[in-house]
């Protein structure tokens, strides 16, 4: 049976309201579906533009096979390119980040603008025709500070998602912001255990001690299954002040933005409860607005806060490992040791991170047992996870039914 065959099957077998069976966590074929399917044509969350400072500031980032520079140009421009030379193959931008007058390939020095025509590429011949020999652009969109890109020929609908959470974004000026820190973590266990853990705070109160100082686990605050007296009340406040706020999620579920009190009391993620940079990001004064939560599968969720914010990003690196990366922004002329400590920025997600990754992995040791089936998930605490099954379950329906179809 194919790959495309047996994820069908699974598919029509599956039980809804259930976790997935056990190949969509570790099989190598649904994961290069996986690939494939959804993060080969999905629009991707990249980096926050405040990262690309000047002209030539440029960052490089891997997603699957595909490797991507992406880099502002000298009108100022933020674009995307494959990083593979039009010679012969070769990666162009080796490190991470860095700045470049021009794009250099360091094999044969094949050298390319900073929009990605080919400038110079020596002993050619005369017949050589230097405008077909740009570099392959890869789509990409810059939304109030955060830069999506798609490695798809033909990118779906970025526009709705944009004209959506635009408004809400505003009010934290990211275009302002700059990154006070930054971290990498590897979990052990499928892109999609990543989201599951995500979705729910089912099991914050066993597992978050510090985030759990500020972060409320009841579930009728995340808008799942209706508006709470509470959710209302917070959304009129804030949006008397003139930041939207109340619930809006996407009709294929794809993504979801809302404004969300914190714990009474609360100003932001910290130990004690209180703002963590003097001097805030955005025009939000209002030390209880809580946090903006945004999310867009498959790549990233965000929270925003009135002091700073912090955006995490997903990158599948096998079937059973992923990598999730956190920055923590903060207005661009705050100083550190004067407008925040670091430490007192970053301790509650650093702690939170590492912790779910712990539970990652348990959850992907488990499932690798060939004692495990999929179990019902608790509506009233895992909406959530509900929603992203649904939603990535639907996805590859759609894409792999009418495949099939045109091969019969």
């Amino acid at each position: 049976m194919s790959a495309r065959n047996y994820m069908l099957a699974l598919l029509n077998q599956r039980r809804s309201g259930h976790s997935l069976a056990q190949p969509f966590y570790g099989d190598p074929d649904i994961f290069r579906l996986d690939m494939e399917q959804i993060w080969y044509r999905e629009w991707l969350f990249a980096i926050p533009a405040c990262e690309l400072v000047k002209p030539g500031s440029y960052v490089t980032h891997k997603v699957g096979d595909y490797r991507v520079i992406i880099v502002r140009g000298a009108d100022n421009v933020i674009r995307a390119f494959h990083n593979t030379c039009r010679h012969r193959g070769s990666v162009i931008c080796k490190a991470a980040k860095g700045n470049a007058p021009k794009l250099v390939c360091p094999y044969h020095q094949w050298t390319y603008e900073l929009d990605g025509k080919l400038l110079w590429a020596r002993d050619m011949g005369p017949d050589f025709d230097a405008s077909q020999h740009g570099l392959k652009p890869v789509h990409c969109r810059e939304l109030s500070g955060l830069v999506y890109i798609c490695l798809a020929d033909d990118a779906p609908d970025f526009d709705a998602f944009a004209d959506l959470v635009q408004p809400y974004l505003a009010p934290h000026d990211l275009s302002n912001a700059k990154v006070a820190h930054e971290s990498s973590i590897i979990e052990k266990g499928n892109w999609k255990l990543v989201w599951e853990n995500n979705r729910e705070c089912y099991h914050c109160s066993g597992n978050h001690p510090s985030l759990c100082r500020t972060f409320p686990e009841d579930p009728t605050l995340f808008g799942v299954d209706g508006i709470s007296l509470q959710l209302q009340t917070h959304f009129e406040r804030m949006e008397a002040q003139g930041f939207p706020s109340r619930f809006q999620m996407s009709d294929n579920m794809q993504y979801r933005v809302t404004r969300m009190p914190l714990l009474e009391g609360a100003e932001s993620y910290t130990m004690d409860g209180k703002v963590a940079v003097s001097k805030f990001l955005g025009r939000i004064a209002d030390k209880s607005a809580g946090t903006l939560l945004k999310f867009h599968y498959p790549t990233t969720w965000n929270h925003f806060l009135a002091d700073h914010s912090i955006v995490f990003r997903v990158t599948p690196i096998g079937p059973t490992e992923t990598e999730v990366t956190t920055k923590w922004l903060v207005n661009k002329d705050a100083v550190e040791g004067e407008d925040y400590d670091l430490k007192r920025l970053t301790e509650v997600w650093t702690a939170t991170n590492d912790e779910d990754r712990r539970v990652v992995e348990d959850n992907q040791h488990g499932i690798n047992s060939p004692a495990y089936e999929p179990g019902p998930y608790s509506r009233t605490q895992e909406g959530g996870v509900i929603s992203f099954v649904d939603w990535y379950c639907n996805a590859m329906g759609d894409r792999l039914r009418p495949t099939m179809l045109a091969a019969e």
